[in-house]
C-alpha cells in the first residue's frame, strides 16, 4: 500500500532495504499487515493551507493495474484541532465530499480475463488488442460511475463544504472539474474549475448560495461525450436567501451567433519562415493545402458577434486593439457587485446558447440542458429567435484579495458543448474587484488589454463539417472515411483561430503596462504552454514566461514590456508548435512615457559550454529493472531496451551540451559533489539579479546548433546566432529585474536553454539544460543557495527518437538485422523509440540524489516535450513546500511542457526512496529513480518557519572552517587567527620575560653562592695567618 502523505509503506520496489522491513510491500491472498503511518509535523498542512489536506491510500504492487483493479482510496490529515474526539469529524466544515476523476482503464485490471469470462456473451471470440474493445474498457468515472450514476452530492445553501478533488490514471487523464452554478476557492483563488492530473490533489472550500439540480463534470470534450458527470443538489434548507446588495452597474450586451467563412491563414504566408502556407514539404502543407481529399484552410463557421442594439441591425464596429480577438466573440465585463444582460440573437443554421463562467445565475440562464428537473428557454434557442440571459456578480464570485484586479473566463455555447465550441462559438468574460474599470470600459492603469485562447479547433467535430466538405469538396462525408489523414488535416492548432503567426494586432510599446487574458478548450490534445518569448510575465506575483491551458481554464498575466523587436507567442508543446500554434507580438518605442533607468549590472560571469555528440544509454544497467518486475511475464522495458526485430535498443547517438574550464575548450569541467545527478542535462547555469551571464559556445557537433535560454534578456531581435560544425559563437544574456524571481516567489526561480535552430528537434536530439536566477546576494561563491544545502535538477521528459537529427544513423549503428528492412513509420518502432527519462535515464539509472537528513533540499524541476508529457512527479516518504503566491505543502508536482517549478525540502525520513511519474504508462515505462536521505550526521539546522513567513537559516559548511572544533564561518577566521596570533605573542613574551627572571635569579643566586665561597675561603686564609703569627 502506498499513501501519499507522510512516510511510506507498503510500496514494492528495490530499495535496499532488509528482509525484515519487507514485510509491508506484498500482503499475500489471506494474509494480512497492520500499516502504521505518522502525520509530523513537517507533514502537516502550513498556516497558508486549508484546514485539511487532501491525499490517497493506494495498493503499490504494480501501481497502474492495482489502481485500475479498484485498490485506491482518499485520505485526509487537518491542523490540530480541526478532528472531533473519536468520531473524527471536522469542526470547520458541515460536509465533506470525495471525489476522484479517472479514465479508469479495465484493459489494466488484473481480473480483464474474469470479467471477459463473466461478461462478455462470446468470450471466445475476444480479441484484447482490438482498439474498439480497448476503448470500450476506458471508463471515464467519477467515483468509479459514469453518465451522472453516481449517488446524490446533496448539501444545504449556506453549509460550509470541503471538496477533496483528485485525480488518477494515464496520459488521457487530464481533467477540468467544473462546477456549474457555484464558485470555489482554490488556495485562496476564485475559480469554478479544478485542474486535475493523475495524482493530483486539490481541496476546495464551497458556499453554496444557488438552490438547484446542478451539474459537475470534467470539460474536456472526449470525457463530456463519455460520460464524466454527476449532479449535486443544493437544498434551500432553512438558510435564508440575504436580501440582493447588488450596488453596481446594469451591463448590457447584445451578441448573435453568426455563420462565416473562416480563414485560419489570412494572409496565406507562414510569417516566421515566409514560406506560403500550401508549400510542398511544409509543416503547414497539410492543413493549408486544398486537394481532392483536403479542405484547407478556410471553413465554415458560427462566431459570436455584437451588435449595437436590440433590433441586431448593425453590427458594433471593432477598434484596432480589438482586432487580435479573431474567432473569439466580444469581451464582456463587469466588476462585482453588477448585472450583466445578454440579449442573444441565433441568426444561424442550429440552436445554440451562451452559458457563462465565473458568474452567478439561476436555472433560467444557465445555458445548459441536462437532467436537472427544470426546462427553461434559455437552454437551447432556436435559429432565428432571441433570449436574454441575467447573470449577476456577488462579492463571492468577484477576486479574492489574493487575485489580481480582473480575472479571466469564458462564455460559450452549450446546447452541444463539444460540436458549438468546436464549430467557433467562445468569448472572453472578464470580472473585476470594484473600482476597476473606467467609464470605456478599461481597466485602470493598463495600457493594453489582450486575449487569447489556445485550442485545436478540431473541426471534425463542428456542425458545419458536412457543409465544408460538401462546399469546398464537392463530395460526400462518406466518400472520406477511407483517408486516414483528412481527420488529422482538420485538426487546427491555432491562437484565436489563426495559425503560422496570422493573428493580428499584437502591439505593444516598450514600458507599457498589459494584461494577457488567456483562456484554454478542446480535448486531451490541448495541454498548453503559452510561452513568451522575449520578456516574462507576472501571474500571482510569479515570475514566468509561460503559462499552462487546458480545456475551460484560464490565466490571467501582467507585462511590462523592456525588449524591442518582434518576438513569438507560442505553445511549448512540440507537436502543437510545428502545426502552427506560432503568433508575432512586437515591441516598440512609443515615447509615451519615461522608461526606467537602463539597470547597471554590477558583475560578468563567464561559461563555455560545448555541444558535442556522444552515446548515450539511457539504461546502463538492467538489475533495479529486473527486481522491481520480476513478477512480469515480459518486461514493461523489453519494448524500449531490446535491439531485436529491427529496434534500436537503449542506446543512441545524441548531442548534448558539455561545460569545459575555459576558452581553449581542452579540459572538460567534472561533474562531482552531487553533479553527477545532471545525466543527459548541460551544465546548471546560474546567475543573480544584476549580472551578465556570457555562454561562449563551441559547436563540435555535425550539424548546426545555438543556446536560447527563457527568462533572460536577449538584445537581439529574432533567433539566437546560429554556431555551425567549428564555430565558436558567444551568447550575451542579462539579468534585469524582471529576470529574477517576483515578489512572491523563493529566492530562486528556475528557466531553461536550449538549442533553438529547430527546437523540437535539437531538443529531443539532447541539446537542453538548467539555468536558475535568484536574488542578489542569495547564493554562494559555488552558486548554491545560502540557505540551502543541496540542488537538484530534473528533466522529466519523453525523449522521442524518432525526432531526432540522428535517427537513421542510431538505426544503422544499433539495431540488429538489416537496418534497410526496418519501417521508420511502423507502431512498434515508433514506440520503442519513445524513451520515458528523468534526465536522460530510465528505470533508477540515474546517480547522484543523495542528501542527509535534516538538510534543507532545492529542486529544480523542468517539463518539456509533447501532448503525452503530463507528468505528475512524486516523492515517496517527503513532502515539500511550494509557492504560489503562498506556501503549501504537497507531495506532487505537475509538469507539463514549458513548465519550470521548484520546491524545496527539508529531508526528514532516512532510507532509500521512489521518485516517479505517478502516469500509469510512464511508471511501466521507466519513468522512475531513486533519492537516498541518509541519517543525519550534524545537529538539526533550524527548520524553516512558513507558518511564520520567515527564511530558513541552514548552517552553509562549505562557507566554514573547522578551528579548535568549532566551524567558523570564513569572515570571523580571519580576525580569530589574528586573535589568536596576537595573544600567542602576548604569551610568548610573557614567557620569555618569566624565563630571564628565572634565569636572572638563579645567576643572582649562583653569584652569592660563589660569593659566599670565597668569602669562606677568605676567611679560612685569614685565620691560617693569624694563628702562624
Amino acid at each position: 500500500m502506498d499513501v501519499d502523505c507522510s512516510i511510506v509503506l507498503g510500496s514494492l520496489y528495490p530499495d535496499m532495504s532488509p528482509q525484515d522491513q519487507k514485510k509491508d510491500d506484498a500482503v499475500f491472498p489471506g494474509g494480512s499487515y497492520t500499516y502504521t503511518w505518522t502525520v509530523p509535523e513537517d507533514h502537516s498542512p502550513t498556516a497558508d493551507d486549508p484546514n485539511c489536506l487532501t491525499w490517497i491510500y493506494h495498493s503499490h504492487i504494480d501501481a497502474p493495474k492495482d489502481i485500475a483493479s479498484g485498490l485506491i482510496g482518499p485520505l485526509v490529515t487537518c491542523k490540530e484541532g480541526i478532528l472531533t474526539g473519536t468520531s473524527q469529524r471536522r469542526q470547520d466544515v458541515d460536509v465533506d465530499f470525495f471525489l476522484m476523476f479517472s479514465v479508469v482503464d479495465e484493459n489494466l485490471s488484473w481480473y480483464l480475463d474474469e470479467n471477459i469470462a463473466s461478461f462478455c456473451t462470446d468470450p471466445g471470440s475476444v480479441d484484447k488488442e482490438d482498439e474498439e474493445f480497448q476503448e470500450s474498457n476506458k471508463m471515464h468515472a467519477i467515483n468509479g460511475y459514469v453518465f451522472g450514476n453516481l449517488p446524490a452530492l446533496t448539501m444545504c445553501a449556506g453549509d460550509h463544504v470541503a471538496w477533496h478533488l483528485f485525480g488518477m490514471g494515464n496520459e488521457i487523464d487530464v481533467h477540468t472539474a467544473y462546477f456549474h452554478g457555484e464558485t470555489l476557492s482554490i488556495r485562496g483563488h476564485r475559480t469554478d474549475v479544478a485542474s486535475l492530473f493523475p495524482a493530483t490533489f486539490v481541496t476546495a472550500d464551497m458556499i453554496p448560495g444557488n438552490p438547484g439540480r446542478w451539474l459537475l463534470s470534467c470539460q474536456l470534450n472526449d470525457h463530456i461525450q463519455a460520460g464524466m458527470a454527476a449532479i449535486y443538489e443544493v437544498r434551500p434548507c432553512s438558510w435564508q436567501a440575504p436580501e440582493p446588495t447588488l450596488q453596481g452597474r446594469i451591463r448590457k450586451y447584445y451578441i448573435a451567433a453568426k455563420e462565416v467563412q473562416w480563414d485560419y491563414g489570412p494572409s496565406g504566408r507562414d510569417r516566421s519562415s515566409g514560406k506560403q502556407l500550401s508549400e510542398a514539404g511544409s509543416p503547414a502543407e497539410q492543413f493549408f493545402k486544398r486537394s481532392l481529399y483536403r479542405i484547407g484552410g478556410v471553413y465554415w463557421k458560427v462566431k459570436y458577434v455584437e451588435y449595437t442594439d436590440e433590433s441586431f441591425r448593425e453590427e458594433k464596429q471593432q477598434s484596432e486593439e480589438e482586432k487580435h480577438l479573431g474567432i473569439l466573440g466580444p469581451v464582456i465585463k463587469a466588476e462585482a457587485g453588477d448585472t450583466i444582460m445578454v440579449t442573444f440573437a441565433n441568426k444561424a443554421s442550429w440552436p445554440f446558447s451562451i452559458q457563462p463562467h465565473g458568474v452567478s445565475y439561476g436555472k433560467a440562464w444557465e445555458g445548459m440542458r441536462y437532467h436537472d428537473g427544470v426546462s427553461q428557454n434559455g437552454v437551447s434557442v432556436p435559429p432565428l429567435h432571441n433570449f436574454t440571459y441575467t447573470w449577476t456578480v456577488p462579492k463571492h464570485a468577484g477576486p479574492t484579495s489574493s487575485d489580481p484586479p480582473c480575472l479571466t473566463w469564458m462564455y460559450s455555447s452549450a446546447v452541444d458543448p463539444v460540436r458549438d465550441t468546436s464549430s467557433g462559438l467562445v468569448g472572453p468574460l472578464v470580472i473585476c474587484k470594484p473600482g476597476t474599470l473606467d467609464d470605456n470600459n478599461k481597466q485602470k492603469g493598463i495600457d493594453k488589454e489582450f486575449y487569447l485562447l489556445f485550442s485545436v479547433f478540431d473541426e471534425n467535430l463542428s456542425w458545419y463539417l458536412s457543409a465544408n466538405i460538401k462546399y469546398y469538396l464537392r463530395m460526400e462525408e462518406t466518400s472520406l472515411k477511407k483517408d486516414d489523414g483528412f481527420e488529422e488535416s482538420n485538426r487546427m492548432h491555432a491562437i484565436n483561430g489563426f495559425m503560422f503567426g496570422n493573428l493580428p494586432g499584437l502591439d505593444l510599446c516598450e514600458g507599457d503596462n498589459v494584461s494577457w487574458h488567456l483562456l484554454g478548450l478542446g480535448s486531451e490534445a490541448d495541454v498548453h504552454g503559452a510561452v513568451f518569448q522575449g520578456n516574462t510575465l507576472q501571474m500571482n506575483g510569479m515570475r514566468k514566461d509561460s503559462a499552462n491551458l487546458f480545456p475551460h481554464t484560464f490565466a490571467t498575466a501582467f507585462m511590462q514590456p523592456d525588449n524591442k523587436g518582434t518576438f513569438e507567442i507560442y505553445c511549448q508543446t512540440s507537436n502543437h508548435y510545428q502545426a502552427g500554434m506560432r503568433e508575432q507580438y512586437s515591441v516598440s518605442n512609443c515615447n509615451r512615457r519615461a522608461l526606467s533607468p537602463a539597470l547597471r549590472y554590477r558583475a560578468v560571469r563567464t561559461y563555455y559550454v560545448v555541444a558535442e555528440e556522444v552515446e548515450w544509454d539511457y539504461m546502463p544497467d538492467r538489475s533495479w529493472e529486473r527486481e522491481r518486475h520480476n513478477h512480469s511475464a515480459e518486461s514493461y522495458a523489453d519494448i524500449f531496451l531490446s535491439n531485436k526485430d529491427g529496434l534500436i535498443g537503449s542506446r543512441y547517438k545524441k548531442a548534448v551540451y558539455r561545460e569545459y574550464t575555459d576558452g581553449t575548450f581542452q579540459t572538460p569541467k567534472a561533474r562531482i559533489n552531487g553533479d553527477e545527478h545532471l545525466g543527459i542535462l548541460g551544465p546548471f547555469l546560474w546567475a543573480e539579479v544584476g549580472e551578465i551571464l556570457n555562454v561562449v559556445f563551441k559547436n563540435n557537433a555535425s550539424r548546426p546548433y545555438s543556446i536560447h535560454a527563457h527568462g533572460v534578456l536577449e538584445r537581439q531581435t529574432g533567433q539566437p546566432q546560429v554556431a555551425h560544425p567549428g564555430d565558436i559563437v558567444t551568447y550575451q544574456w542579462e539579468i534585469p529585474e524582471r529576470s529574477g524571481p517576483g515578489p512572491d516567489d523563493s529566492a530562486c526561480v528556475p528557466w531553461v536553454y536550449y538549442s533553438m535552430v529547430d527546437p523540437v528537434k535539437d531538443v529531443y536530439s539532447g541539446l537542453i539544460g538548467p539555468l536558475k536566477v535568484c536574488r542578489k546576494g542569495a547564493l554562494r561563491t559555488d552558486g548554491i543557495r545560502k540557505d540551502v544545502k543541496r540542488e537538484f535538477a530534473l528533466l522529466f521528459l519523453v525523449f522521442d527518437e524518432n525526432q531526432s537529427w540522428y535517427l537513421e544513423e542510431n538505426v544503422q549503428r544499433y539495431s540488429n538485422g538489416s537496418h534497410k528492412d526496418i519501417d521508420l513509420l511502423d507502431e512498434k518502432f515508433v514506440e520503442s523509440n519513445k524513451m520515458h527519462a528523468i534526465n536522460g535515464r530510465l528505470y533508477a539509472n540515474l546517480p547522484g540524489l543523495t542528501m542527509f537528513e535534516g538538510e534543507w533540499v532545492n529542486w529544480y524541476l523542468l517539463g518539456m516535450g509533447q501532448e503525452i508529457d503530463v507528468h505528475t512527479v512524486h516523492f515517496h516518504a517527503e513532502t515539500f513546500i511550494y509557492k504560489r503566491g503562498k506556501s503549501y505543502r504537497a507531495d506532487v508536482v505537475d509538469l507539463f511542457p514549458g513548465t519550470f517549478e521548484m520546491v524545496e525540502m527539508l529531508a526528514g525520513n532516512p532510507g532509500t526512496w521512489l521518485l516517479h511519474c505517478h502516469v500509469s504508462d510512464h511508471i511501466h515505462a521507466g519513468m522512475e529513480i531513486l533519492f537516498q536521505v541518509l541519517p543525519r550526521q550534524e545537529p538539526v539546522p533550524a527548520v524553516l518557519n512558513y507558518d511564520e513567513g520567515t527564511q530558513h537559516e541552514d548552517e552553509d559548511d562549505s562557507q566554514k572552517v573547522r578551528l579548535f572544533g568549532a566551524k567558523l564561518p570564513l569572515g570571523q577566521v580571519e580576525a580569530a587567527v589574528i586573535i589568536l596570533a596576537v595573544t600567542g605573542l602576548v604569551l610568548l613574551l610573557i614567557a620569555a620575560f618569566l624565563l630571564g627572571v628565572v634565569i636572572y635569579l638563579r645567576r643572582q643566586r649562583k653569584l652569592r653562592r660563589n660569593r659566599r665561597s670565597i668569602l669562606d675561603d677568605g676567611f679560612k686564609l685569614m685565620s691560617k695567618k693569624n694563628s702562624g703569627l
